[in-house]
């Protein structure tokens, strides 16, 4: 684990608690904000997280305070937000944020946080809980813990026509563009060399291109074999990312149908690898990791 310190003046503070063996280390800073906010930095390969605990409801933030935490030079840094709330006929809810402090449906990787965020700071010690029931604004999705500690999530099933993008393939940026959708939308071109294109030029172009009404997301993929492949992303509010769990799962859809792909596939992101495969229902099940960082307290108005 990493000693991080944190400083701002008088709008924000941060107290962080750094454990190295026996040895604890406190640091403070002084505030006049006037909300102390615990919180758990979070990531499913390298796609981060500011995870709070929110299952009593109290905590409610502006668009301002989430672009403050996620900002990377003047806050705690991250892709996104998660209030972890809680909700009938399911474990919880994952309330999630982009970092530009907008409303997401669903976010792979932060409901594989969410449900070890949720079996390590909600739920007793020494529970033997390995099954959840997440709820998103997609949806509930079922979250196992493996026995190796990465989490499968059943991610539901994908479709391929929605008001969010036209149902043809189109031609942006002189790249085939396939869209589909998992809970929110994503638009994947599938290409030789994904080193051969600049994702940061090409990226905002197509979250905003007129065909998506409300914006989307976009990944470069490049095919290595028929079970696994190469991808980039550049998510809808946040830009480019180290991963992109509905992004993967959109990518592993459009490669059955479009790519003569295997059922079981592996799809290499930057942040790392995550696994895919799909039951008798077609749903599509996610594989990987969630890691929690160090937990700290900040101070905000």
């Amino acid at each position: 684990m990493i000693n991080l310190w944190f400083v701002n003046v008088c709008r924000h503070s941060l107290v962080v608690k750094h454990v190295i063996g026996n040895d604890e280390t406190v640091g403070s800073i002084p505030t006049c904000g006037s909300m102390n906010l615990k919180f758990t930095k979070m990531h499913g390969i390298g796609n981060d997280f500011v995870v709070i605990d929110n299952i009593n409801g109290e905590i409610v933030l502006s668009s301002e305070q989430i672009i403050f935490l996620c900002d990377r030079h003047k806050g705690i840094g991250a892709d996104g937000v998660i209030l972890v709330e809680k909700k009938q006929d399911s474990d919880c809810f994952m309330n999630y944020y982009n970092s530009d402090g907008t409303l997401s449906e669903m976010c792979g990787n932060g409901v594989r946080c969410t449900a070890l965020f949720y079996k390590e700071q909600i739920l007793s010690k020494g529970n033997n809980q390995n099954i959840f029931k997440i709820d998103t604004r997609a949806g509930i999705k079922e979250i196992k813990l493996e026995n190796d500690g990465t989490l499968s999530v059943n991610m539901g099933k994908i479709v391929f026509e929605h008001s969010d993008f036209p149902k043809e393939s189109l031609e942006i940026e002189g790249l085939n563009i396939y869209c589909a959708s998992i809970g929110n939308p994503h638009a994947v071109a599938f290409v030789d060399d994904i080193e051969k294109y600049n994702l940061l030029e090409i990226g905002p172009k197509i979250e905003n291109n007129k065909n998506f009404p409300n914006k989307i997301n976009f990944e470069l993929v490049e095919k290595i074999s028929d079970n696994e492949f190469n991808m980039k992303v550049w998510e809808r509010g946040c830009g480019a990312t180290l991963a992109c769990g509905t992004g993967a799962c959109a990518v592993y859809a459009l490669a059955l149908k479009y790519q003569n792909a295997q059922k079981e596939m592996s799809i290499n992101l930057p942040g790392d690898k995550l696994y895919f495969s799909s039951n008798e229902n077609n749903e599509i099940i996610m594989t990987g990791p969630a890691v929690s960082v160090f937990n700290a307290d900040i101070n905000l108005n």
